[in-house]
């Protein structure tokens, strides 16, 4: 058969990953299906490359990785495509006027070493970012002030913590006069009283990047398949020609008019790919 995508972008958390943050065997036969269909998969997802990877393994195949939210574009392998970085002075003078969300504050840098995240303290960072802090702490530094960490441009700026102080971030971040310098994206899981805001640099987000890699690949938007489950996937499912999102998906995703799935505890991913395919041969 002629399969009507060429390419898959699939987001990780709340899409691609179940409660015990792995892919359930259903969509893990249904990844392998399509690539063995010859559809292109790409994970496209919010999180650095290195922390991506152990769930690229689970897949069985090589690919490609779209991370921190489309800065970075690059292989399981280690091959790189594209970076697209916020400027040190820009990341400076953001990190001195969110001073008051100085202790829910998360620098990334693009290396696989201590020092590829950066904070001041870890007091404000509790709660469901924890455990990502604790997974993380290999590669974290601690920089006091932290405007002296950016010697070398950065990926992001991200400020994370409960629903309620990132409301208070966010619409203080709005009025900064930074809106000409960088992109705001917000990932929010409201049933983990979490909120992550990811500061990027200008007109970067996973869907210019998912379109920069498409244009690459000689894919039309119409032949590419996306499924994210969150706000900060909207730029990539507007320019999907089949844009999927997930039944758990926050309720404002779903007055988009978009096809919905089943949830990430359902393998939302298989069932959208059997919609488009057709079920896999018994």
């Amino acid at each position: 058969m002629t399969p009507p995508i060429r390419l898959l972008a699939v987001d990780i958390d709340g899409t691609l990953l179940g409660a015990d943050f792995r892919i359930s065997d259903t969509d893990l036969a249904a990844l392998r299906r399509a690539h063995q269909l010859g559809i292109e998969v790409v994970l496209v997802t919010g999180r650095r490359h290195t922390f991506a990877l152990p769930v690229a393994a689970q897949i069985g195949f090589d690919l490609w990785l779209i991370s921190s939210n489309g800065a970075v574009t690059r292989s399981s392998g280690g091959e790189l495509f594209h970076r697209d970085l916020l400027p040190a002075d820009t990341a400076r003078r953001l990190c001195t006027y969110m001073r008051a969300f100085r202790g829910s504050t998360v620098v990334t840098f693009d290396k696989e070493e201590k020092g590829a995240l950066a904070i001041e303290r870890f007091d404000e960072l509790t709660g469901s970012i924890a455990r990502w802090i604790e997974k993380n702490r290999a590669f974290i530094a601690t920089v006091v002030p932290l405007e002296d960490v950016f010697v070398t441009d950065p990926i992001q700026v991200m400020f994370c913590g409960p629903v309620a102080r990132m409301q208070e971030a966010e619409q203080h971040l709005a009025v900064g006069g930074f809106e000409n310098e960088i992109t705001v994206l917000k990932t929010q899981y409201d049933a983990r009283d979490l909120t992550i805001i990811d500061v990027l640099n200008h007109a970067c987000s996973k869907g210019h990047a998912l379109r920069r890699w498409a244009e690459h690949r000689g894919i039309p938007a119409a032949e590419i398949m996306a499924i994210g489950d969150n706000f900060n996937d909207v730029e990539m499912l507007e320019y999907a020609g089949i844009p999927v999102i997930m039944g758990n998906a926050c309720p404002e995703l779903k007055q988009n008019g978009w096809r919905v799935t089943a949830s990430n505890l359902e393998s939302g991913v298989a069932a959208a790919l059997d919609d488009v395919l057709g079920p896999p041969a018994v």
